[in-house]
């Protein structure tokens, strides 16, 4: 006896919302992400299309009158002698601070990557605190402790034998290079993390075959470590250069650009002509700021070149 066939009807029920829902989740979405780009909007998109216009226009930044006067502005910065000036000390300062970040934080970087250092995730943590530590209180801070008079670092001088304090930040053959070291310092943790992450890319196997092989420490790092940290360093290299672009807080709250303009990176003269002279040139300085601008965006494309290259060298290389 053949058995009967049913077939169940689909039960009644709510109809399938899902339209509904994926346009809920879009409101949330924009409704989370408004509050941000109407900040990104005001604060960082409207500065830099006004400071275009304002390299075009004659103004001092208060009164409503703004007379238009094209290219003016910037024939004016460049036969300034004080923004070269600030060009040569902001290449001087990148030429102090990359290299020392670069290649000491690489060899740091190695000590804290063995297995067999203890502790290690302390000391990562302990190198990398002043990263998070606010700029400008570091500037403040280091003006006491370079003070020549009363600061701890004179008294060590001291200790160590000197008849008098060494005025660190007042002597303009000292203040750049004493800024740069106090620049290191405060970023080194940023390259640290920069080289931890490339090292971890190493496979362990070629230290271990290698080791077994009789390979010592130096022949380890320069036919293992080096040639396969290669891309990342032109990476890593690009990223500090332009990073030392941008030392405006640390160097107004150390030293203001003095003395006597030996410290004033770009960023401070651009500063100078906008906010501190006695009569402010918004345009002139939006024009100084527009040609600063146009050469970070030549070391962003260099960066975009240089991932281009490490990409390629790492399929070479695997």
């Amino acid at each position: 006896m053949d058995t009967p066939v049913t077939t169940l009807a689909p039960r009644p029920g709510r109809p399938r919302r899902r339209g509904v829902d994926t346009r809920r989740q879009t409101i949330w979405v924009w409704a989370f992400l408004t509050p941000t780009i109407v900040l990104y909007g005001l604060y960082t998109l409207y500065p830099i299309v006004a400071s275009y216009w304002y390299s075009l226009v004659e103004w001092n930044g208060f009164s409503s009158d703004q007379r238009f006067v094209g290219v003016q502005n910037y024939r004016a910065v460049l036969a300034d002698p004080a923004f070269w000036s600030s060009v040569k000390i902001t290449l001087v300062f990148m030429l102090l601070v990359a290299p020392a970040r670069i290649l000491l934080s690489l060899l740091l970087a190695m000590v804290l990557n063995s297995p067999k250092l203890p502790l290690r995730n302390l000391f990562r943590t302990v190198y990398f605190l002043p990263v998070v530590t606010t700029t400008a209180i570091v500037g403040v801070v280091m003006q006491f402790v370079f003070d020549p008079a009363s600061g701890p670092f004179t008294a060590f001088l001291k200790a160590m034998g000197a008849e008098s304090g060494i005025d660190f930040l007042g002597d303009s053959g000292t203040a750049l290079v004493t800024a740069a070291a106090v620049y290191v310092w405060k970023f080194f943790g940023i390259t640290m993390v920069y080289w931890l992450a490339a090292l971890q890319t190493v496979p362990t196997e070629l230290y271990e075959a290698a080791r077994i092989d009789g390979a010592g420490a130096v022949k380890l790092f320069r036919y293992i470590t080096l040639p396969l940290l290669t891309p990342f360093l032109l990476i890593i290299t690009v990223l500090t250069v332009e990073d030392t672009f941008h030392a405006f807080d640390l160097m107004q709250t150390m030293t203001g650009g003095g003395p006597f303009f030996s410290t004033e990176i770009i960023e401070i003269y651009i500063y100078r002509w906008a906010f501190s002279a006695s009569i402010p040139q918004l345009g002139f300085a939006s024009a100084a700021a527009v040609l600063f601008g146009l050469f970070v965006m030549a070391v962003g494309a260099l960066q975009a070149w240089a991932l281009v290259v490490s990409r390629r060298a790492r399929k070479e290389l695997s």
